[in-house]
């Protein structure tokens, strides 16, 4: 009787340590499944950031030589708004020095006000995980400095920010896949 209530007690700890066991595993398989998917889309985010900032600074030592040209920052914004409509990602141009040339560039949300906040103390990034009608989203803030004297003809303001000192940043929203 002894060595069966033993036998059935090692069996009920067995039966209990393979139920609280397995439900570990899969929370942690499917934690560092997420974790893979969040490094996978900051890198995309890292991408495009490249891609819109070297796009601009382009569109700006080519095409922009007067103030009577299209100013590279309403070509990214008319880009931004082609991506978005396209059902890739939202990207918005925001505001960081005060005044806004277009109210629509300022920061529309905490998100985006604690964002400028935080890359105008130094910070390189920004970042918060959210969900959306059942899907993750990474929101992703990143700088954009003065980078050239061209930038100021559109914007006299400039002028007092320091060299690297945010003026704006880039905002995204981006699906976690």
């Amino acid at each position: 009787m002894k060595r069966m209530n033993l036998l059935l007690g090692a069996a009920i700890g067995a039966i209990l340590f393979a139920t609280l066991v397995h439900p570990v595993r899969m929370i942690q398989a499917a934690d560092a499944e997420d974790d893979a998917a969040l490094e996978r889309t900051r890198d995309t985010v890292k991408m495009l950031d490249d891609i819109y900032k070297t796009t601009v600074v382009l569109i700006t030592t080519h095409y922009v030589n007067d103030d009577d040209d299209l100013p590279a920052g309403t070509a990214a914004i008319a880009l931004f708004d082609a991506i978005s409509k396209k059902g890739w990602h939202e990207v918005r141009l925001v505001d960081a020095s005060g005044e806004p040339i277009n109210e629509s560039n300022a920061a529309q949300d905490d998100f985006e006000k604690a964002a400028i906040k935080q890359l105008k103390a130094g910070q390189p990034w920004h970042e918060q995980v959210i969900e959306k009608k059942g899907k993750r989203y990474l929101r992703a803030a990143t700088p954009i400095p003065v980078v050239m004297e061209k930038c100021k003809m559109c914007h006299d303001n400039y002028n007092e920010f320091k060299k690297d000192e945010p003026i704006g940043a880039l905002t995204y929203t981006i699906p976690i896949r």
